[in-house]
């Protein structure tokens, strides 16, 4: 679970006036699709260009090939176009004949503010989700509709409850949720729009219409904790299969799924669906969101998959995936994608295809068949004004659609098509294009060991690590202080790696400093255990690979401590990186090196605040000092620990 990761991605919505539940009663219009007098053609890829997506063995006929298009009508509605090698054309139309064959639309309970005035990002109520759902129905599409149930954007950080259903009892909730859903199915599929998928709430994380499907609580606050969470999810099921026209037969009737954020967080998926299925929460499929920014290693990403579909016998569809073909910006307004270190990839359109075409795979190799497919959030969403984030926003995605800046298809777009064995000439194995140099620093009495690996780009513009076999160190260089350049070989490869090492300089006393090892040894966690873990998540990362991450759901107190031996007698300083969300009650970093014990109080205040809490003059007067970070929580609260040092000053 990592509410910390996304609070800060969307706005808060805004308060409203309450008002009556469900939707509007007035006719619903519905768009009448792009007439098309020629077949769209596929974008072309210049001739000159090495683009290239490798086929995926095995690949189902009908794998899932989705596109979440929540935010089209709002940029056609903006004056926002779409063209395939300079022809203007219907985007949904343009993805059909890149092999799209599913779309993905969300819905708002009442996306307006208090004044009625609509918030922007799709304006998702049920009038746009009929219009566009009807349209691509017409055109082909199978459709899969995704209940937010908030008036705007829902996520593991925040899952607001719709303004119409705050203060009501729980009797009176469940009630208007049915009706709500209901009457949502019934409008579908009166404008024969029936979703072929329903999607009960969106990343719940931590459960959904907080306080009364709110898993864990902060301070005293009161929630309906995995009890209310499962009612909730019972009442939109019951409501979606008492409205389906093929609910009797278990084949054709629609497909209920329970979507997760953090694709990669086994611990997050066991605990989520450990909870709902003792509460005998009827699904059908396990939905993930799988950003390899945000959410960890692929290693981690397809372990999850292959665990969660064997625990649960359940089929899996990845909800949610993307990447950036540029780092560029569009628009004045920030873009969401942190770099390429995190993600894995270049940020190009070679790197783009890779990255999809890589999760594609994942998914189809789940074993026994259970990844069903994957849906690609907002390729079209491209920086149109009038259609960002908020009302009066910008677009923080447009560096991830499957189109550039002036709406045209980019070669990236074929990857739908490509990864089937009948459409591209055969496997052609990545070679390293570009090695990245390394620098490392040792004290004289330190042994100087090199990493085994070094991160290398290779031709398909994926970003991974490599084999390194690193020449011999001259030992005279522990001693003379100095910056030394030595050369690497890397397997399979002409190019050489390269290593900056910087001897004399001060030594660190604290081993697994940055918990590079991946796991906590030497330190030693004492109180709640299962509050603190060793976490991978690239984008919660300071330095390295890995960080302590503290998170609990309730009351929690902690230590993480090392004890270090054999220690100089003199003055030493100690200092770390701490990032987290605020709100402990304490949050120390401490050393207690014989004499009174000496703590500095850590002020976090969010997601990638990065802090460095540092305590001077600890004397060492028997060659033992303990030094680590204390934690007393309320639950909620989190933090990432990382890059610990204790040097000796003098």
């Amino acid at each position: 679970m990592r509410k910390h990761i996304v609070v800060l991605l969307f706005v808060s919505v805004l308060s409203a006036t309450p008002s009556a539940c469900g939707p509007a009663q007035t006719p619903v219009p519905t768009l009448t699709p792009t007439a098309t007098k020629e077949p769209i053609p596929t974008v072309s890829v210049p001739e000159d260009s090495d683009f290239h997506v490798n086929p995926i063995e095995g690949l189902s006929p009908d794998f899932i090939m989705g596109a979440d298009v929540s935010m089209l009508k709002q940029i056609e509605d903006n004056g926002g176009k779409f063209y395939v090698d300079g022809e203007a054309a219907d985007a949904l139309e343009i993805l059909k004949a890149h092999g799209v064959n599913w779309i993905r639309l969300r819905i708002w309970n009442d996306p307006t503010d208090e004044n009625g005035e609509p918030l922007g990002g799709g304006n998702n109520d049920l009038e746009t989700t009929v219009a566009i759902a009807a349209r691509a129905k017409a055109m082909g599409f199978k459709f899969l509709l995704d209940f937010h149930y908030s008036d705007w954007w829902a996520d593991p950080g925040k899952q607001n409850m719709p303004k119409a259903w705050e203060g009501l009892d729980s009797e009176a909730l469940n009630q208007a949720l049915y009706d709500y859903t209901a009457e949502v199915i019934k409008t579908l599929a009166g404008e024969d729009a029936m979703p072929d998928m329903v999607q009960i709430g969106n990343e719940v994380n931590s459960g959904m219409m907080w306080p009364a499907g709110k898993t864990w609580s902060e301070g005293a606050e009161v929630v309906g904790g995995y009890d209310g969470f499962a009612d909730l999810l019972k009442q939109s099921v019951q409501a979606v299969r008492d409205n389906d026209p093929n609910a009797a037969d278990p084949e054709k009737r629609v497909k209920i799924i329970i979507h997760l954020a953090d694709g990669g967080n086994n611990s997050l998926y066991r605990t989520m669906f450990d909870e709902l299925t003792a509460r005998d929460v009827p699904f059908d499929i396990i939905g993930l969101s799988y950003y390899s920014y945000w959410h960890g290693p692929m290693e981690d990403f397809i372990n999850n998959m292959a665990d969660i579909s064997a625990r649960y016998d359940k089929n899996l569809v990845v909800l949610e995936a993307a990447y950036a073909f540029t780092l560029e910006d569009a628009d004045g307004h920030a873009n969401l994608f942190p770099s390429e270190e995190f993600g894995g990839y270049k940020a190009s359109i070679q790197g783009q295809a890779t990255a999809v075409r890589d999760v594609i795979a994942a998914v189809a190799h789940v074993p026994n068949g259970r990844g069903l497919g994957i849906f690609y959030w907002e390729p079209e969403w491209i920086a149109v004004e009038g259609a960002g984030w908020a009302t009066a926003e910008g677009n923080a995605w447009e560096n991830q659609a499957l189109f550039d800046f002036e709406g045209s298809a980019l070669p990236s777009l074929n990857v739908f098509n490509m990864v089937k064995t009948d459409q591209v000439d055969g496997f052609i194995p990545a070679t390293v294009t570009e090695v990245y140099p390394i620098a490392v620093a040792f004290a004289f009495d330190e042994e100087i060991v090199l990493p085994t690996t070094v991160k290398a780009v290779y031709s398909d513009d994926s970003i991974r690590d490599a084999d390194v076999m690193w020449a011999e160190i001259s030992a005279e260089w522990l001693e003379e202080a100095g910056v030394y350049e030595l050369t690497g070989t890397i397997e399979g490869s002409d190019l050489q790696a390269t290593a900056s090492i910087t001897t004399g300089g001060d030594k660190n006393y604290l081993v697994n400093a940055g918990f590079e090892s991946g796991s906590f040894s030497p330190w030693v966690v004492d109180g709640d255990a299962g509050a603190v873990d060793i976490s991978n998540e690239r984008q919660n990362l300071h330095e390295g690979k890995y960080a302590v991450h503290y998170w609990a759901d309730e009351a929690f107190a902690l230590s993480v401590t090392q004890t270090v031996t054999g220690l100089e007698n003199g003055t030493y300083v100690l200092s770390a990186w701490i990032q987290g969300g605020g709100g402990e009650d304490v949050l120390q970093l401490f050393a207690d090196c014989g004499g009174e014990t000496q703590t500095v109080d850590v002020p976090t205040n969010g997601w990638l605040n990065w802090y460095t809490p540092t305590i001077e003059n600890i004397q060492v007067t028997d060659g033992t000092c303990t030094v680590g970070m204390n934690v007393v929580a309320s639950g909620g609260q989190w933090a990432f620990l990382d890059e610990t040092s204790l040097y000796l000053v003098e």
